[in-house]
């Protein structure tokens, strides 16, 4: 936490975080947030209230120090080459979420390119739904023009809003594509 608010306090972006009321700490989540900024995840870091694992792509272990550090915290690194390793990656989060751990997502796999968001994919929800866990949306605005994709400078006129959503069981929905839709629109509520 300590390390992430310093980064973003280093670089001048001031965030605005609202809706840390609609979680509880000692619950476990599948949270699920756009992916706009390599900034997004000293946000998620330094202001989520919850004690969680990242799942992110096995790529990201060979950054030097971050893919360290993220082993380190026990981060789940997805296998994507193919469907086999991908399930067992599941299969590894599925065990961690227990006693208030929760898995942060960012379900369309990659950061935008253009600051629009992009469609989500599967895997969030069918490890909510498998495991009964509710999901959170997560909705980070601004970041995209804090510091694009590509891009190796940060803007410090950039406004940058992290807003944590309320839960929403799965349970209400009959079709995994239906729910993936409903927390997209959510997802993408929050950006107005």
């Amino acid at each position: 936490v300590f390390w992430s608010r310093s980064v973003l306090w280093f670089l001048l972006v001031p965030i605005k975080v609202t809706g840390k009321e609609n979680v509880n700490p000692k619950q476990s989540y599948v949270f699920v947030a756009n992916h706009q900024s390599a900034l997004d995840v000293f946000a998620v870091y330094g202001w989520l209230p919850n004690n969680f694992k990242w799942m992110m792509k096995k790529e990201l272990r060979k950054i030097p120090f971050v893919g360290t550090a993220c082993a380190v915290a026990g981060h789940i690194f997805v296998d994507r080459s193919n469907p086999r390793a991908a399930l067992q990656s599941v299969e590894l989060v599925k065990k961690e979420l227990v006693d208030g751990i929760s898995t942060v997502i960012f379900p369309e796999g990659t950061r935008t390119k253009t600051g629009e968001m992009g469609r989500f994919k599967q895997g969030a929800f069918k490890i909510a739904m498998d495991l009964n866990l509710p999901v959170v949306p997560i909705s980070l605005n601004g970041f995209y023009e804090a510091m694009p994709s590509g891009s190796a400078f940060v803007n410090p006129r950039a406004r940058v809003h992290l807003h944590i959503g309320k839960p929403v069981d799965l349970s209400q929905f009959t079709d995994i594509n239906e729910a993936m839709t409903y927390l997209q629109t959510f997802v993408k509520e929050g950006l107005k």
